[in-house]
C-alpha cells in the first residue's frame, strides 16, 4: 500500500491491474477474472481503496462536483496504464448521468457504508461490454468507483 497518493504512486498501482487486461475481452469472464484475483478480500483491492482514500483527503482525487456526484479523470489513457483511463466517482445515494461504453467499461465498486451497491453491485468489479450503456446508481450508502475505460472512450447520452 502506498505510503503517500500521488498520481504517481496510484498510477503505478492501477497499472498492476490494467496489465492484467491486455488483449482481454471486455466481458463477464473478464469480471470473474478480476473478482478471483482482485477480488474485494484482496491486498490489491485494499490498497487501491486506501489510496482512493487518501487521494481524495489530498484534494487531488474527486476534486469535481455537479448533481450530488464528486468526480474526476485521475489518470488519461497512455502506455502506463496500457491504454485505458481512469476516473473515480465519489457517490451516495443517487442515479447519475446516462452514457453509453463505446469500448466497454470495467468498474471497480469500493462500499464506503456497508450496504452501498453500484449498479446492484457490492465490493468488488463490474464490467460492462463495449456499446453498453447505463445510468450509473449507487443506492444503500456511499461509495467509491473506479472506472476503467478503454482509450478513455465515453459517450455522454440522454438515455
Amino acid at each position: 500500500m502506498p505510503v503517500t497518493a500521488t498520481p504517481e504512486t496510484f498510477t503505478n498501482l492501477i497499472a498492476g491491474v490494467t496489465r492484467r487486461l491486455q488483449g482481454r475481452e471486455i466481458d463477464a469472464t473478464l469480471a470473474e477474472t478480476l473478482n478471483t484475483e482482485f477480488s474485494a478480500a484482496s491486498p490489491a483491492y485494499e490498497s487501491i481503496v486506501a489510496a482512493c482514500r487518501e487521494a481524495i483527503a489530498a484534494g487531488w482525487m474527486c476534486n469535481r462536483e455537479a448533481g450530488g456526484i464528486k468526480f474526476g479523470r485521475v489518470i488519461k489513457p497512455g502506455p502506463e496504464t496500457h491504454g485505458f483511463s481512469v476516473d473515480v466517482v465519489h457517490m451516495s445515494d443517487v442515479k447519475g448521468p446516462h452514457h453509453r461504453h463505446p469500448n466497454g467499461e470495467i468498474d471497480l465498486v469500493m462500499p464506503l457504508s456497508p450496504a452501498a451497491k453500484f449498479d446492484g453491485h457490492g465490493a468488488g468489479w463490474v464490467v460492462y461490454g463495449p456499446g453498453s450503456a447505463h445510468y450509473p446508481t449507487v443506492s444503500g450508502g456511499e461509495a467509491l468507483v473506479l472506472y476503467l475505460l478503454p482509450e478513455g472512450a465515453i459517450e455522454f447520452t440522454r438515455g
